[in-house]
């Protein structure tokens, strides 16, 4: 059930999946454009209007990884098979960034991985600040040996590399899966939210969540892009959804992007532009998890290639902690602030809540699990993490309750 290779004729086992489905947006879910290109479509997690805003490459390699993204049909195949080109990133004098995973959901249930050979290399010089692609061949996901019954399937696409989709072959027909009345949850953070380490697209801590909770998933997760931008937030604004949650943080520590002056403001502007479009939804603000060297410490945040020799990237705080006192901002400057928005706007917005980001992931989750590379979380942490947030915002009374008192 979980091989996969590049297309040939004639499976080994013998079985043909030679019906062919066109892909087009009633068999997609999480993605919000879909750009036709050479090979196919390749699904993108910002509009075309919001993408033209600001050429940055950092947010366009990310919002074009579809973390979040499912392939959603009918079916009573026991064959799938799905041709996709992927475009992969590597940096030099980095370790090899992982393959991308696909995960095939039966009725809601893990029934296979899989990853596609071929593809392009994007190869990325930090010291250098070039880019350089390599084309490659498109590839095959295959999964056979499926239960000969009608059944829902989900192909969730990698979270860490832009998916072209190419063709869709089964054998048996396909219709799409009408929405059921599932609530949506939109959100939108950083590569934490993105994926970063996580095992798989299904096992990132948002797609678990979404899985406990019962919802489908928007992630607007761009790593490297949480950064306040008007134009996330009016895609936001125009994206329909029932349940919404920003987290904020990192990023804007990362990049040293802004002082409180700025911060402030751009926090209720951001809110502002959602609540245009969602007056009443259920809104979470949601601060970063523990990351101990931005606690205190403001950026910007370097990688320090120390570790380099042992197979390890890992990043560190290169901003002084005097500089708080000019408005730099850090992790622990950040929640406060949050935390002060949240209180002052609840007052006229009952919908409106906060959750320390440490409550998913503190100081004793990083005794036990620390950052592996001092800023991003594990495959087991994203699972602790979405397990706490589903605990957290799906409980009874909780901000995402279905039936909130």
């Amino acid at each position: 059930m979980n091989d996969a290779h590049p297309s040939v004729p004639g499976p080994a086992d013998g079985t043909t999946a030679h019906l062919v489905t066109p892909l087009a947006a009633a068999l997609l879910r999480g993605a919000l454009d879909l750009e036709r290109t050479a090979h196919g479509l390749l699904p993108h997690r910002l509009p075309a209007w919001a993408r033209a805003q600001y050429a940055d490459g950092q947010l366009a390699m990310a919002e074009a990884q579809p973390s979040g993204v499912r392939v959603v049909f009918r079916t009573r195949a026991t064959v799938v098979e799905l041709d996709a080109l992927r475009t992969k990133t590597a940096y030099v004098g980095a370790p090899p960034r992982p393959d991308g995973v696909y995960d095939l959901l039966v009725d809601g249930r893990l029934a296979g991985q899989a990853g596609v050979s071929g593809g392009n290399v994007r190869t990325v010089d930090m010291s250098a600040g070039s880019v350089e692609t390599r084309p490659g061949p498109v590839g095959t996901v295959r999964f056979a040996g499926l239960p000969d019954r009608p059944k829902d399937v989900e192909i969730w696409l990698p979270y860490n590399e832009s998916t072209e989709l190419v063709a869709l072959r089964t054998d048996a027909p396909v219709e799409p899966v009408p929405h059921g009345g599932r609530r949506v949850w939109l959100h939108h953070g950083s590569s934490v939210s993105h994926g970063s380490d996580a095992a798989s697209p299904s096992r990132t801590w948002p797609a678990l969540a979404a899985s406990l909770g019962g919802v489908d998933l928007v992630n607007l997760g761009f790593g490297g892009s949480a950064l306040l931008d008007p134009f996330v937030a009016r895609t936001m604004r125009d994206t329909p959804a029932d349940l919404i949650s920003v987290k904020l943080g990192i990023n804007l520590v990362n990049l040293d992007l802004m002082r409180l002056r700025a911060f402030t403001p751009a926090v209720h502007g951001f809110l502002d532009t959602i609540r245009e479009g969602h007056p009443t939804a259920p809104l979470l603000v949601v601060s970063s998890i523990l990351c101990p060297i931005h606690e205190d410490t403001p950026g910007p945040t370097a990688p320090d290639f120390s570790t380099l020799a042992e197979g390890r990237l890992q990043f560190r705080a290169a901003g002084d902690p005097a500089e708080r006192a000019a408005g730099k901002l850090t992790l622990g400057v950040i929640r406060e602030e949050l935390a002060r928005i949240v209180e002052q706007r609840s007052a006229e917005d009952p919908n409106l809540h906060y959750l320390d980001g440490r409550e998913l992931y503190g100081e004793e989750d990083f005794a036990e699990l620390p950052l592996p590379d001092r800023l991003h979380p594990d495959a087991a942490t994203h699972l602790r993490m979405g397990a706490r947030f589903a605990e957290a915002a799906f409980a009874p009374h909780g901000p995402f309750a279905a039936h909130r008192d």
